[in-house]
């Protein structure tokens, strides 16, 4: 059975009191998502939540969010990223690897898309609040994204890492030392580095703008390492000191790269919270 249709039908079938939530699996434009939202506010205009998946993943896999966060009264989007899902084409992870940069690029330039048809279908107005956030690959998407689109009102952060740049230099080396030949010159490196400046939230400390943002982060983490994530909070939590509640950072001293249960219930808690108050 495909297992969307599967989780949907058991969404459709399990309420608590008159609330039915649903799943439909659309496309918005180019865009192939999954649509969540309780059945009574099908065409109403409630906060909405983009959450992006990671990397290899697909839209499928975060349903688990998309249920706290719908069950809540939001409206949740579950985009495929670019050559992930639906989208998914002939490559191999070391090719997929060597696209990460452009796979995440793609995916913030998508979330305004994504803003621009919820206004198109009249599904938000210039009051509706609308959350980000994101596992692994998807939370380092939310971190470029909050640098850049100031109409995020709370966003939040599950295994992301804040500095692109370092990210990608680190990641450079790696592939370089497994002996991959990365196939770009010295000013194709310089060019793509300067691009990623663009995105990189550690370069501009003002971009949270007192934002409420969670992280949930496991010191285990050997996929996206845990300190430069923690350090960056920080860093910021000192622009937060009269409402620290608004800024906040789980972190897990057992787990590696996956969000535990209490981690993923506090995240969605969290930016519900923040997009219905």
């Amino acid at each position: 059975m495909n297992f969307v249709k599967y989780f949907a039908s058991i969404m459709k079938s399990r309420c608590k009191g008159s609330v039915t939530l649903i799943v439909e699996n659309e496309r918005w434009g180019h865009i192939p998502l999954l649509h969540v939202f309780r059945e009574s506010e099908r065409e109403r205009q409630v906060p909405v939540v983009i959450f992006l998946h990671g990397f290899t993943s697909a839209k499928e896999h975060n349903l688990h969010y998309a249920y706290q966060l719908a069950e809540k009264g939001l409206r949740v989007l579950l985009p495929d990223a670019h050559l992930h899902g639906e989208r998914q084409e002939s490559l191999d992870e070391v090719e997929m690897s060597l696209r990460f940069w452009d796979i995440v690029l793609t995916s913030i330039e998508e979330v305004t898309i994504l803003r621009n048809e919820l206004t198109t279908k009249n599904l938000i107005n210039e009051q509706t609040k609308i959350g980000l956030g994101g596992t692994s690959m998807g939370g380092i998407e939310t971190l470029g994204c909050l640098n850049v689109y100031p109409w995020i009102d709370s966003a939040i952060v599950m295994m992301g890492s804040p500095s692109y740049v370092n990210l990608a230099k680190a990641q450079m080396t790696q592939y370089e030392a497994r002996g991959f030949d990365l196939a770009i010159t010295d000013v194709e490196r310089k060019e793509m580095l300067e691009t990623l400046r663009k995105f990189d939230i550690t370069l501009n400390p003002r971009a949270l703008n007192g934002r409420p943002v969670f992280f949930w982060h496991g010191v285990q983490d050997t996929v996206v390492p845990y300190e430069p994530t923690f350090n960056y909070f920080n860093a910021l939590k000192k622009l937060y000191v009269h409402e620290p509640q608004r800024f906040q950072f789980m972190t897990d001293k057992t787990a590696s790269h996956a969000v535990t249960r209490k981690g993923m219930l506090t995240a969605t808690d969290f930016v519900a919270h923040y997009l219905s108050v």
